[in-house]
């Protein structure tokens, strides 16, 4: 029980990684504000952690919206009294290059990506000073380590979420609250899925994903979720400021 009595809000919990992490976190003994978008994949967590005899709290949120996040924690603050964790897992992707991303696109992922991040630590680390300190995980990428073509605001939006992480470390270190970038490669979540499912030949295209990576996998959900519960917990008390990798290997080479 490495989260016990521990409250965490975490975005994008409605599926993929973002679910594995909140029935993880749940089942480590922490109470979760599953946070998404999606109405029914939220109900969906909170029902999947409740069965397991878990406490969860599910608030929809468009993260973009500064009035829709701060509702967010003044309803995680009435219902648990505290936030001790934020894990800033949401985040959109677009395949494009620099001159083949239009005006709109390039807003829009910068402002899920990095504007939602700087709207929940902007609310939630008042709270976390009057708590006395906690932890945050910002999600950022591979692509923060190294450059990923055809993704150029992707790969920018998680550069730009590892250095505003670095900067959330110093600012408030001497409040004891900690973060930390999580780092995936590319993960097995539905979306990933779907997307080599609608390929002309799904078998190649799920090789290829594998074979990127010197693992020769892509990593599962579970995986990731693992690598954000050691983040959240005691077992990194001294981590902050820090990219944590989990890529199979793909950013060694």
């Amino acid at each position: 029980m490495r989260l016990l009595n521990k409250v965490a809000i975490i975005t994008g919990a409605g599926s993929g990684i973002g679910r594995a992490a909140a029935i993880l976190f749940a089942a480590e003994g922490a109470s979760v504000v599953v946070v998404d978008i999606a109405v029914d994949a939220g109900k969906d967590t909170v029902s999947q952690i409740t069965a397991q005899g878990g406490s969860a709290l599910f608030v929809p949120t468009d993260l973009r919206c500064a009035e829709q996040v701060e509702r967010l924690v003044q309803q995680a603050i009435t219902r648990y009294g505290k936030i001790d964790i934020l894990y800033n897992n949401a985040g959109i992707n677009l395949k494009a290059t620099v001159t083949d991303t239009s005006e709109q696109d390039w807003d829009r992922v910068m402002e899920v990506n990095v504007k939602g991040v700087y709207l929940t630590c902007r609310f939630v680390i008042p709270e976390m000073m009057r708590n006395g300190g906690g932890c945050i995980i910002n999600t950022a990428s591979a692509a923060a380590i190294v450059g990923l073509r055809g993704l150029a605001a992707y790969t920018a939006s998680k550069a730009a979420v590892l250095g505003l992480t670095r900067n959330i470390a110093l600012d408030y270190a001497d409040y004891n609250i900690r973060a930390n970038a999580l780092c995936p490669g590319v993960t097995a979540t539905d979306m990933t899925l779907r997307i080599i499912e609608s390929q002309p030949d799904p078998l190649k295209a799920r090789e290829r994903y594998d074979r990127g990576r010197p693992l020769g996998r892509m990593a599962d959900p579970d995986e990731i979720a693992r690598a954000a519960l050691f983040l959240a917990s005691e077992e990194s008390s001294f981590m902050t400021g820090a990219p944590l990798v989990v890529d199979g290997g793909y950013t060694a080479e």
